[in-house]
């Protein structure tokens, strides 16, 4: 039996405001996941995410209505369900939240993936506002320090960009301000999710999942600070009183990919109820790191880290990435999400299962779209893998 964690009703309440606050707003801007939303807070810009939008449609299930409305109107199926639902949303009028407030400008970063270029191109176009693009280069092994250089110009190009078009200046103190805050706001994050590590585990990867969205959507201020800390606090209650997220845990789990939204609570209780806990997961850790390296140069630091993460880097760093968290966590197999929509995070996979230090499956699936989902089929897998490892 799932046990829920009094913090996903805390984190609700956090995203009902974050949400409200962004139909107040001055400007908006509509930003992809990976983009350095710091230099937005720092210039009183609200971001609002299309990325969690589609996730929350997906949770409620209504991935399909809004990927079929924009396959009407000649949109791929094989292209991304997250923009597929978005651009349906748009221009269907409706929204199970609601709808996210108009932009006054789009900023996309492509160190996730291309598609969110094109994806936005489409939004300009419906808009009729503007779009930065930021460019990321693809790291093979390491960050170059032409790399750091390239990224950094091109952030000075939109601080301008921004000045231009809100009238305001961006101030140096209230940026760094704002990168402190984002580096204390992952700390917390981080922390909660290494709770994990404790046998038995106090939270599952679907807990992570459920309370992630603060350091997605309001990493830079002070709300995922205290959020975590809190969450934190309540996950060191379980630890010293001996509850456990699964109850007589035997085997330990890590998930690769995007979470399938619509399956959260399914995919849990069939772990849970085979005493299997998904201790961890590569996409949640995606936002527990952050490099300060240089206060005195905050740009530099804000391009290094939006340079290396996880679907910006060649197939060796993401299997070292995955053998670590495997190390850190203890895990005894891995459960690889083949996600139709997501190309960047599921090619590749076959060959990273055969670098990848423990047993692992692959099952297939799309994160948003239930349409590409076979319960009996991903349930067989699943059994097999079980039984494998005990």
């Amino acid at each position: 039996m799932l046990k829920k964690l009094r913090s996903n009703e805390r984190m609700r309440q956090l995203m009902a405001g974050y949400y409200m606050m962004g139909h107040s707003a001055r400007n908006v801007a509509w930003v992809t996941s990976g983009a350095p939303v710091e230099i937005l807070y720092a210039m009183d810009i609200y971001p609002a995410y299309p990325e969690n939008h589609a996730a929350l449609i997906g949770a409620a299930k209504l991935g399909p209505n809004y990927s079929e409305y924009a396959e009407k109107i000649g949109f791929s199926r094989d292209l991304c369900s997250y923009a597929r639902c978005d651009i349906g949303c748009v221009l269907a009028q409706s929204s199970p939240i609601g709808g996210l407030p108009k932009p006054t400008f789009l900023f996309a970063c492509n160190n996730i993936c291309n598609t969110v270029v094109k994806w936005y191109e489409v939004l300009s176009r419906i808009f009729k506002v503007p779009l930065f693009v930021l460019d990321t280069p693809f790291v093979r092994k390491d960050v170059k320090e032409s790399y750091i250089i390239y990224v950094r110009d091109q952030l000075v190009e939109f601080m301008d960009f921004l000045e231009k078009l809100t009238g305001e200046k961006l101030d140096d103190g209230k940026l760094q301000k704002t990168l402190m805050m984002a580096l204390a706001g992952v700390k917390a994050y981080k922390n909660v999710l290494l709770t994990a590590r404790n046998k038995p585990s106090p939270l599952t990867c679907f807990d992570a999942f459920i309370n992630m969205a603060p350091i997605v959507c309001l990493r830079g201020t002070e709300y995922p600070i205290s959020f975590y800390s809190e969450m934190k606090s309540e996950l060191d209650e379980r630890i010293k009183n001996g509850v456990a997220a699964v109850d007589d845990e035997r085997i330990r789990l890590l998930w690769d990919n995007i979470p399938i939204w619509y399956q959260l609570r399914w995919l849990g209780e069939f772990f849970a109820s085979r005493k299997a806990c998904v201790v961890a997961d590569t996409y949640t850790n995606a936002w527990s790191w952050m490099i300060v390296k240089d206060k005195s140069d905050i740009l530099g630091s804000i391009a290094e880290t939006y340079i290396y993460i996880y679907l910006n880097v060649g197939l060796e760093r993401m299997a070292e990435a995955i053998n670590d968290l495997i190390d850190v966590y203890d895990v005894d197999g891995v459960v690889i999400h083949s996600n139709r929509s997501c190309k960047p995070y599921s090619f590749g996979q076959y060959e990273l299962q055969k670098m990848i230090s423990v047993p692992s499956v692959v099952i297939e699936a799309d994160m948003v779209d239930s349409r590409a989902f076979s319960q009996a089929q991903i349930e067989t897998r699943l059994e097999a893998f079980l039984e494998m490892l005990t």
